[in-house]
C-alpha cells in the first residue's frame, strides 16, 4: 500500500503556522487540533516542522520565556519528506531511521498532506482486521 491510500482515508488536512507565529500560538493550535507536529509555512514553502518533541526541549532549555519567541527558533529545519506513491513499508523505514514521528507529503512541489505514525498504525491494524475477516469467512465456507 502506499501513502496515497492512507491520506484517502484519512484527509489531505494541513495544519500549518507562519515562522513569526509565537510559540505560545503553535501550542495552541496543537492542543485544540489533537495533534502533534504542525508544519511551518511562509505561504506555501515549507521552512519547517514543530513537533512535541521540539517544544519539550526548548521549553527544558529555555524555560517559559521561549513561548513568546517565533517558531522559527524552535522549529527542525530540515524537514525530510515523503511521496504519495511512496509505500507504508518505505515511509516506516524512513521514520524509524530518522526517529521521527510525522513526514509531509509532496506532490509535484506542492504539500499535499502529513502522515504521522499513529495514521500508519491505524492502516496497519485495519488492514490486519480486514485480512482475519476475510480468513474467517473462507474458513466458514470451506
Amino acid at each position: 500500500m502506499t501513502v496515497r491510500s492512507i491520506l484517502n482515508t484519512k484527509g489531505h488536512q494541513i495544519m500549518s503556522v507562519e515562522p513569526d507565529a509565537k510559540l505560545a500560538a503553535a501550542i495552541k493550535l496543537l492542543a485544540e487540533k489533537k495533534i502533534g507536529a504542525v508544519l511551518v509555512m511562509n505561504q506555501s514553502r515549507v521552512e519547517g516542522i514543530l513537533s512535541e518533541r521540539d517544544i519539550v526541549r526548548v521549553l527544558g532549555e529555555r524555560g517559559a520565556a521561549v513561548l513568546e519567541a517565533p517558531v522559527s527558533e524552535v522549529m527542525t529545519r530540515k524537514v525530510v519528506t515523503c511521496k504519495e506513491t511512496d509505500t507504508v513499508a518505505e515511509i516506516m523505514e524512513t521514520m524509524t531511521t530518522g526517529k521521527f514521528r510525522h513526514l509531509p507529503v509532496i506532490d509535484n512541489g506542492k504539500v499535499v498532506g502529513l502522515i504521522s505514525i499513529g495514521d500508519i498504525v491505524k492502516w496497519r491494524v485495519r488492514e490486519y482486521e480486514t485480512e482475519q475477516e476475510a480468513l474467517r469467512d473462507y474458513i466458514k465456507t470451506a
